[in-house]
């Protein structure tokens, strides 16, 4: 019953995908664009460092959100066994003798990991989130006592942030349908669990104090559950890396299945970050340089910022092996964090310093 239940499901689904690419093949562009957009790799590159120079409990709490946010979609992923439209379009046998519907597949289609539920949804939607609460938290504390203009003020902005992010929750998951990596389930359910994630760290308070004790173990609790949980289930018979094969053979283009898109390199990635945030927070370097606070510096610490990462981010570690990727790929996420909150900061002030007293 409940598999003629998801056969159901997911043949609307794959109708779906077909509708949209037949329909708006004109948008290709766009959808690839967005879902490029919503990957998570651009808040720790772009969101992060942007918003911890200017607020850095936002910056802090958008990396918190995005890395459990993205390892509880991993640990749902790996429980729900959820498919995905490019390989169960092919082996499904739900159409029985009907002619299948054909699917486009891009160079973003052939993720490797199951797909309920949507990662890209469901970070697009913890990350914007924070953003919208964050920002109307910041207006809102500014006018406490305004008047009934600047109340109606308020009122506009909380309409616009809010249709701001269900436009882009829309187009998010469109995208993801279009190019036919997710069902709509998958990007509805996606969408759902970020923003309750994002709501529950907007109720937290401890982690703008944590220390780099809590930061340590924090990133060793999570790795060993996923990997404990990863090697228990393989102990009684479970592969949960069951999707790398079907990714493998129903990609139209091998070279469009990417290492980084399996759950360890996720995982990895993600610990990386959480990691170099505590190394980042509880350098002396940071210590030394976090009450300058003047716009110059800001400014300077956010444009050195985006540069350097956007450099830093072409560099893509080797995927002949794959525990050397996996290394390479820890070590590069906790680099991120580390380098914007410590190091950036110290070398601009200390290059403000020297133009100051050579002034002198």
């Amino acid at each position: 019953m409940l598999a003629a239940i998801m056969d159901a499901v997911q043949g609307f689904g794959v109708s779906s995908t077909h509708y949209l690419q037949t329909n708006y093949q004109d948008t290709q562009g766009l959808f690839l664009w967005v879902s490029w957009a919503a990957d998570l790799r651009n808040t720790f590159f772009i969101f992060f460092p942007l918003w911890f120079h200017l607020r850095a409990s936002v910056g802090i709490k958008l990396i918190w959100v995005a890395v459990i946010g993205d390892w509880l979609n991993l640990v749902f992923k790996w429980i729900l066994f959820g498919e995905r439209p490019y390989w169960w379009v092919h082996e499904t046998p739900h159409y029985g003798n009907a002619v299948r519907p054909h699917i486009e597949q891009y160079a973003m289609t052939c993720e490797t990991g199951p797909g309920s539920p949507s990662g890209h949804a469901m970070g697009a939607a913890g990350v914007y989130y924070t953003l919208v609460t964050s920002i109307l938290t910041i207006m809102t504390s500014k006018k406490k006592y305004g008047t009934k203009k600047s109340s109606t003020r308020d009122q506009y902005l909380r309409v616009a942030l809010w249709t701001l992010f269900w436009g882009v929750q829309l187009c998010v998951c469109l995208s993801r349908v279009f190019i036919a990596a997710h069902f709509p389930h998958q990007v509805i359910a996606g969408v759902i669990t970020g923003m309750v994630v994002a709501e529950a760290f907007n109720r937290t308070q401890w982690i703008y104090s944590a220390s780099m004790r809590t930061y340590f173990y924090t990133t060793l609790l999570l790795t060993s559950l996923a990997v404990g949980f990863y090697v228990l289930l393989k102990v009684l018979g479970v592969d949960l890396l069951w999707t790398l094969e079907k990714a493998q053979r129903w990609c139209v283009r091998p070279e469009w299945v990417h290492l980084d898109t399996t759950p360890f390199a996720s995982l990895l990635r993600n610990m990386g970050t959480l990691f170099g945030l505590g190394l980042g927070l509880h350098s002396p370097l940071y210590t030394e340089t976090k009450k300058s606070s003047s716009w110059v510096v800001r400014s300077g610490c956010v444009i050195s910022s985006l540069v350097l990462l956007h450099l830093f981010d072409s560099f893509k570690p080797p995927t002949h092996t794959a525990a050397l990727f996996y290394l390479l790929s820890f070590c590069k996420s906790a680099a991120v964090p580390l380098v914007t909150v410590s190091i950036i900061p110290y070398c601009v002030n200390a290059v403000l310093n020297f133009q100051n007293k050579k002034a002198v």
